[in-house]
């Protein structure tokens, strides 16, 4: 009875709360019906990826040639990571809102990034990797207040049931910004900005691991990343990202 009546009391709160402050759509702000969600006009202009695609880079085919076919540029330069995946495309249409939770400070935004990224990378889920996102140097971090790729990693871990790590993998030295930068010159950029922490190398070693980020540019950042966890003694790392650059 108890349980009954305390159900009917949240739903009560919960519909009050909707006439006071009704849910909006996280891109434009218009009304919808439920929380952490867009409108229609703004759902249909995103570009979510999915198959057919590169079965490792996840890179979107015009048509479908195979579940296991891989795109030219994997099969001339393989990756270094096993599988990546994407849940949506950074064009205009994603850029403002990545923006304002990137470098706006938008946390409400983390927990509908998580859910899309969530069903882009089912499959990578399969092998109960631990979960690791991209770190920030100090003060970067300290500057925006968060990193983005630990919130959205922390969501992935409670919508996963899987275990994450934001401490093994540091910023061991600051740089610039990547922004405006070539391949090549972002490469050099970020080479050998990332470390494994002595004492926890451990952790790591022959551990699958699940890279986590916001945004796929060149694969520069990934890549760092990607050789400091192998220094480490990592067996597989796959690489999982909200948008990426096509």
């Amino acid at each position: 009875m108890i349980g009954g009546l305390g159900t009917f009391a949240l739903e009560s709160g919960r519909r009050l709360f909707d006439l006071v402050l009704p849910p909006r759509c996280k891109k434009c702000g218009a009304l919808v019906v439920a929380d952490d969600a867009l409108c229609a006009s703004c759902w249909t202009a995103l570009t979510f990826l999915g198959p057919p695609w590169c079965a490792c880079c996840g890179r979107p085919f015009e048509f479908d040639i195979g579940g296991d076919a891989l795109c030219g540029t994997c099969i001339a330069e393989p990756p270094l990571y096993g599988r990546a995946r994407a849940a949506l495309a950074y064009d205009d249409a994603s850029r403002e809102m990545i923006l304002r939770f990137k470098h706006g400070g938008d946390e409400s935004l983390t927990r509908l990034f998580a859910r899309w990224m969530v069903q882009s990378g089912e499959e990578l889920f399969a092998s109960e990797p631990l979960i690791l996102p991209v770190p920030l140097h100090l003060w970067r971090r300290v500057r925006r207040r968060f990193n983005q790729s630990a919130l959205i990693a922390s969501d992935l871990a409670r919508a996963t049931g899987l275990s994450w790590d934001p401490l093994s993998l540091e910023r061991a030295r600051r740089t610039p910004s990547q922004g405006g930068l070539g391949k090549t010159a972002r490469r050099d950029n970020v080479r050998g900005a990332f470390q494994v922490r002595a004492d926890r190398r451990e952790r790591l070693k022959g551990r699958h691991l699940l890279l986590v980020d916001d945004v796929w540019t060149s694969g520069a950042t990934a890549e760092a990343c990607i050789r400091a966890c192998r220094k480490a003694g990592a067996a597989q790392i796959d690489l999982l990202t909200l948008a990426r650059v096509l």
